[in-house]
C-alpha cells in the first residue's frame, strides 16, 4: 500500500504561483511514475504533469511552460511548481503513483485525496 499526502493548495490571483507537494510513503520501492493529475467541477480528472524514477517529464499542453514537475526519490516527494496561474487553472489537483508489480504481472495505480487550488480575483 502507497500513502500519498498532497499540500500547497490554496487560493492565489491570476499570475500567481503555487507549489504543490505529494509525499509518499508506505511499499513506495516499485513506484515508477508520479503525476499530478486535476479536475475541476464538471470536467473529466486530466493529466497535468508526471514524472518517471529516471526523471524523464510529461506535460499537458495547457500547462507547458508554466508548471515544472520534479521528483526528490530520496525524500519519497514529487512537487508541481505552478506559475503564471490562470482561473480555468482552477481544480482538485490530485498526486498520483504507478507501481509496475513483476511478481504480479500487473501495475497499480494510488492517489491522494486532492488539494483544492483556486485562481481567482
Amino acid at each position: 500500500q502507497v500513502q500519498l499526502v498532497e499540500s500547497g493548495g490554496g487560493l492565489v490571483q491570476p499570475g500567481g504561483s503555487l507549489r504543490l507537494s505529494c509525499a509518499a510513503s508506505g511499499s513506495i520501492f516499485s513506484i515508477n511514475t508520479m503525476g499530478w493529475y486535476r479536475q475541476a467541477p464538471g470536467k473529466q480528472r486530466e493529466l497535468v504533469a508526471a514524472i518517471t524514477s529516471g526523471g524523464s517529464t510529461n506535460y499537458a499542453d495547457s500547462v507547458k511552460g508554466r508548471f515544472t514537475i520534479s521528483r526528490d526519490n530520496a525524500k519519497n516527494t514529487v512537487y508541481l511548481q505552478m506559475n503564471s496561474l490562470k482561473p480555468e487553472d482552477t481544480a482538485v489537483y490530485y498526486c498520483n503513483a504507478y507501481k509496475f508489480l513483476e511478481v504480479g504481472g500487473y501495475g497499480l495505480d494510488y492517489w491522494g485525496k486532492g488539494t483544492l487550488v483556486a485562481v481567482s480575483s
